[in-house]
């Protein structure tokens, strides 16, 4: 059949096969040339004994910032990895999600370069994926020759729902601003229009759930699943993903729903590294484009013009570059590889990847056009091509080198 993008309300509800595994490819290619450290199996080992990642287990390996963690591991210190993620499969007539063509090429690729490999489909917040999980860890470390010590997690879990395994209650997150209505301008990313958008603030129960789903308790409770099946390292380090943004973003992000949620992060973060089991930091990351930013009020608007900034200045980031720069910069420098105590954080224990788009003359130039942009220069001021162009190639569209006027099979490739 021939794929064509279906978009509704900043939504794309398909994906393209062979556009997820080409924009897979891409990004194994660049950590290839820019991270790749190890060469064959004996300076694996050798590496592994300083205290870069061996074994190395992502929650939410299937897209954005995981996805790209994966790679990094695998691809740039020649890693065994354990991925976890939930997607939907495809039929003979209708497409799979994203994550699960972009598994499919990141297991085919691992496998052609012998990386030891195993991705779960499932709910990560089930007790049941957890023990599926240890029990493949044991594994893949039998088949890779090395201890069952998970050295490196990467918490990256993206969800609007999740089942509590303990009650059986299933919360739902919102995107909402807390106290106030929020009302600000954000463009429509396929027409480059711009529209108001509004929200009217959360209840209690609200926020209590939005922290529930994408909070740090499932982070805690994995952390203590692994140390219970004797697969943690002793030196372990885990990792989970955040965003802080510009204070205009503040009252719909930060300070927001998705804000308390995130907060909640670097509270478990601390009691993850208060409990001894493994030292947890919470990574700042860059503002990109993901399947879920483009229907947050403001970020459209906001990104797209950080976008033309950034590439003006030449410090534009995706997700792999973004990640690239935090396993080499961060994690795993020369000073950091065996004291996490050199891992360089800010003032809270945090790291800090959006450095460049907080740089001062990059908000300050951001800002500026933002207060200038009219209907008739949005395309002039504000990067909504490139904006655009991410978000189809999230789901594998818009990817250069697919034909896609060409036939293909949905169920893969």
């Amino acid at each position: 059949m021939i794929i064509k993008p279906m978009i509704r309300n900043n939504v794309c509800l398909n994906s393209h096969p062979a556009g997820c595994a080409k924009a897979v490819h891409n990004q194994i290619a660049y950590v290839r040339q820019n991270l790749a450290k190890r060469k064959d199996p004996a300076a694996v080992k050798m590496e592994a004994s300083k205290g870069s990642p061996a074994l190395v287990m992502v929650l939410g390996c299937s897209t954005g910032y995981g996805l790209a963690s994966r790679i990094a591991a695998a691809f740039g210190y020649g890693a065994a990895t354990v991925g976890v993620s939930f997607e939907k499969a495809p039929s003979p007539t209708k497409t799979g999600t994203p994550g699960w063509y972009n598994n499919q090429c990141f297991d085919a690729e691992a496998a052609k370069a012998h990386l030891p490999l195993k991705t779960i489909i499932g709910d990560a917040f089930s007790d049941e994926i957890k023990a599926e999980t240890a029990k493949a860890v044991k594994e893949i470390a039998a088949e890779a020759g090395i201890p069952a010590k998970v050295d490196l997690v990467i918490y990256s879990l993206a969800t609007p729902v999740r089942t509590d395994p303990k009650t059986g209650i299933m919360h739902r997150s919102v995107i909402k601003p807390i106290g106030q209505p929020y009302s600000g301008d954000t463009l429509d990313i396929m027409s480059g229009a711009i529209i108001n958008s509004r929200a009217e603030p959360a209840t209690e129960d609200e926020i209590a759930n939005t922290i529930k789903v994408m909070g740090g308790e499932d982070w805690e409770l994995w952390i203590d699943a692994m140390e219970k099946e004797g697969i943690l390292a002793p030196r372990a380090r885990t990792a989970a993903y955040t965003y802080i943004g510009p204070e205009l973003s503040w009252a719909i992000y930060k300070n927001g729903t998705i804000g308390q949620a995130k907060k909640d992060l670097e509270r478990a973060a601390a009691a993850i590294t208060g409990s001894g089991k493994a030292k947890a930091w919470v990574s700042v990351n860059k503002a990109l484009v993901t399947r879920a930013s483009a229907v947050i009020p403001i970020i459209p608007f906001y990104v797209s013009t950080l976008f033309k900034v950034m590439k003006e200045k030449g410090v534009h980031e995706g997700c792999i570059e973004q990640i690239v720069r935090l396993f080499a910069e961060r994690l795993y420098t020369e000073e950091s590889i065996c004291d996490t105590a050199k891992v360089p954080v800010d003032s809270e224990d945090r790291i800090r990847i959006d450095d460049w788009e907080m740089r001062e003359d990059v908000q300050q130039e951001t800002l500026t056009r933002m207060d200038k942009i009219t209907a008739e220069n949005v395309s002039e001021l504000t990067d909504i091509a490139g904006f655009r162009h991410d978000f189809l190639a999230v789901h594998g569209f818009d990817v250069e080198g697919i034909d896609y006027e060409t036939d293909f099979d949905p169920l893969g490739f």
